[in-house]
């Protein structure tokens, strides 16, 4: 059966730091970085493990019966001033998690796995401020370490990599925001994707903005789905949930140029931005993210 974590009814093995999602062929584990995998880590901000606040927003659906409130979460504190990761004010964190061993290594095999799901939920503090924007933690992949630093507006060997991140605008408006290989084909879907999409001149495209909204104050769930093209065919695919629902889903995508190029596992990175100062957080804010999972399709 189908949850807001693990959206699909179909899958081979999979793994969850959610003790209440009882899966078969799923594996539970720890929400600890020894265990998932973690690695880059930024040296500049901390992803501490806490026990979250309880939500502010009264949970009416029956998902909240399913899958209670997390008892531990990453906290990520975004301090007043800060902007993207480099700024002088760090906010946010920042590193990679491969998951557990059992699932890491079938991304990592020779004809290993071309079609995975990467998922986890969080929350937003009450009264979160949200001036302009900035980004929550997706799913990343590529050839070897041309994977790595995808983003932030690199347009070298960008057919090497991908990254697909969540962001939020003002009043937050959601969308995917994605660097994929520069191809026509590539270009053409994205920018199709309802309501609103665009190309940004040096850096990624934003998908499907306003196809969401954030909420703060309430665990909200999110779930991406990559399918790998075969090599040499644009028959790549991308898709979002956001609790259970199906918000984004883009085909007849290029995602790579050789057999090499992989799923590599999540991409735990969120910071308010943008580069100007007018995208800095206006004051001491806070996030939780928990239940990180995952599942090989195919």
């Amino acid at each position: 059966m189908a949850s807001h974590l693990i959206p699909i009814d179909t899958f081979k093995s999979g793994f969850t730091t959610c003790p209440s999602l009882n899966l078969p062929a799923f594996e539970t584990v720890p929400l600890k970085d020894s265990e998932l995998g973690v690695h880059k880590v930024s040296s500049r901000t901390n992803h501490v493990l806490v026990v979250p606040p309880e939500p502010s927003t009264n949970l009416d659906d029956s998902e909240a019966a399913a899958l209670p409130p997390p008892s531990l979460a990453w906290e990520a504190f975004y301090p007043q001033g800060s902007i993207n990761p480099s700024a002088p004010i760090p906010g946010g964190f920042g590193f990679y998690a491969s998951g557990p061993r059992t699932f890491s290594s079938q991304l990592e095999l020779s004809g290993g796995a071309t079609h995975v799901l990467i998922s986890y939920r969080m929350m937003l503090q009450s009264e979160w401020e949200w001036v302009k924007g900035g980004k929550f933690p997706g799913i990343f992949g590529g050839k070897g370490d041309f994977s790595y630093s995808c983003t932030g507006g690199r347009q070298n060997d960008r057919c090497k990599c991908f990254n697909v991140r969540p962001m939020w605008r003002s009043k937050g408006v959601g969308e995917l925001y994605t660097y994929l290989p520069l191809t026509p084909g590539n270009r053409e879907r994205l920018i199709s994707v309802p309501p609103s999409s665009k190309e940004n001149s040096d850096y990624g495209f934003s998908v499907g903005r306003d196809a969401f909204r954030f909420t703060a104050g309430k665990w909200l769930s999110l779930a991406f789905r990559v399918k790998l093209n075969s090599v040499g065919c644009d028959d790549g695919e991308l898709e979002l949930w956001i609790d259970g629902v199906s918000v984004i889903k883009v085909d007849r995508l290029m995602l790579r140029d050789s057999e090499h190029s992989r799923i590599k596992g999540a991409h735990f990175q969120t910071f308010f931005g943008g580069h100007q100062d007018d995208w800095a957080s206006p004051k001491d804010q806070r996030a939780w993210f928990a239940d990180f999972s995952g599942a090989v399709i195919d």
